[in-house]
Parts: structure tokens; sequence; C-alpha cells
């Protein structure tokens, strides 16, 4: 496995991970789900540290398609390089970054790293269409 592809994988565990620790702070706080809690969401306030957690989840879940495209083109074209290799590595990094920093409430850090991962985003598609 390319390590393009290990960091994808490794980006999609950090995303099935991430619904934990908001999911936790509001069965600690109010219990299990209820029926009554499906029918209107939102109902259920949280601790501002699990709602910055379920917003890091969020972010994730909206960047990650994007990634994995990109990963998936490069791979299937062989347009794999140092430089994409490198750029996977440190999208994975800046979101993990992101993540604590974002749960921790530390604005200009979560937005410096959040560019990060875009740049290394841009610099994989740079690599696929200008190889």
């Amino acid at each position: 496995m390319t390590i393009e592809l290990t960091y994808l994988a490794w980006t999609a565990v950090l995303c099935i991970l991430l619904w934990i620790p908001y999911m936790a702070a509001g069965a600690s706080q109010h219990g299990f789900l209820t029926p009554d809690d499906y029918k209107l969401p939102g109902t259920r306030v949280l601790p501002a540290w699990a709602n910055r957690a379920q917003r890091a989840h969020f972010n994730l879940l909206e960047n990650l398609p994007s990634f994995a495209a990109l990963i998936l083109i490069a791979h299937a074209t062989e347009s794999n390089t140092t430089t994409t290799a490198l750029a996977a590595a440190v999208f994975f990094w800046a979101r993990i970054l992101q993540t604590i920093v974002h749960i921790m409430g530390v604005p200009y850090v979560r937005t410096a790293a959040f560019f990060v991962g875009i740049v290394a985003q841009l610099t994989i598609a740079s690599e696929i269409l200008f190889q």
C-alpha cells in the first residue's frame, strides 16, 4: 500500500472515531437517547467542548471526500510522488492538530491547521494535473 493510501486510511479512522467524544458527553449528561430525542434535533444541550468536537467531526466529514478523491486519483493514475506522499502526511497531521485545537477552542491555530490541510490537498491536485 502506498504512503498516500495509508494516510487516507488513517484519516478515515480518525473520522470514524471523532463522534465518540461528543456522543460520550451527551450520554454522560443526559443518559442514552430516547425516542423523543430523535424527533427534536438539537434539543440536548452539550458542554462547549463537546459542541466543538462535533464541529471538528463535521469539518473533517466535509474535507474527507476531496482528500479521498485526490488520493484515489493519484493512485489510479500512478501519479504518486514524494510530494504527494508528503502532502498526504501533512494533511493527516494538520487534521489531527486542527481537531485538537478545535476541541480546545484555540481559534487561530485551528484556522492555520485547516489552511495547511487545504494547501496539502491543492499540492496533491497539482501533482496529478501538472505532472
